[in-house]
C-alpha cells in the first residue's frame, strides 16, 4: 500500500495527557549525556527559578511520538514503519517542560511529497500544558512545537 496523501492537512485531536515524572527527566537526562544540574538536582532547580526538575530540549520528542503514533499506526495512512528514516526534527519551545507537567500534543500533518519512490511526511505536534480551569473545563498553554520529517522508502525503493 502506498502512503495515502490524502492524509496532508489532517489534524488529529489532542492525545492523552503525559505525566511528566521526575525520575523520568533523569533518565533521559543521562542517556543524553546531559549532566546540567536542574535535570537532575531539585534543588539546582529550583534555585535557578524552576518550580521542578527541567526536562532537556529534545525530550519532547518523547511527548511528540507518542502523538505522531496515531498517524503511524493508522492502517488508512498507508505508513510501513519498516521502511522509515528520520530525516528531520526541528524543536521550538515556548517555554521548558518541567516535572509535574500535565501534556497532551495535537498532532498536524503538514505535507506529503512522493518523488521518485520516497514519501516525505512532515508532521508539526503542538505539545500543551493542560490544567483545570475556573469552570473545571482544561486551559491549555503552549509549550513546545516539534516539527519531524520522515522518509518513507516506497516497495521498490
Amino acid at each position: 500500500m502506498a502512503i495515502n496523501a490524502g492524509f496532508a492537512g489532517r489534524e488529529y485531536p489532542a492525545n492523552a495527557p503525559y505525566s511528566v515524572g521526575r525520575e523520568k527527566l533523569r533518565e533521559f537526562a543521562a542517556a543524553v549525556g546531559s549532566l546540567h544540574p536542574v535535570h537532575h538536582d531539585l534543588v539546582a532547580a529550583r534555585g535557578a527559578g524552576y518550580p521542578d526538575l527541567v526536562a532537556p530540549p529534545t525530550f519532547a520528542v518523547v511527548v511528540a511520538q507518542r502523538a505522531e503514533a496515531q498517524l503511524i499506526e493508522d492502517p488508512e495512512a498507508g505508513i510501513d514503519f519498516s521502511r522509515v528514516v528520520h530525516a528531520d526534527e526541528r524543536f521550538t519551545h515556548h517555554r521548558p517542560i518541567v516535572a509535574g507537567d500535565e501534556l497532551v500534543t495535537v498532532l498536524h500533518v503538514d505535507s506529503i511529497v512522493e518523488r521518485a519512490g520516497l514519501a516525505m511526511v512532515t508532521t508539526r505536534c503542538e505539545i500543551l500544558a493542560e490544567s483545570p480551569g475556573d469552570d473545571d473545563a482544561p486551559v491549555r498553554t503552549p509549550v513546545a512545537t516539534v516539527r519531524s520529517t520522515l522518509a518513507v522508502r516506497g516497495e521498490d525503493a
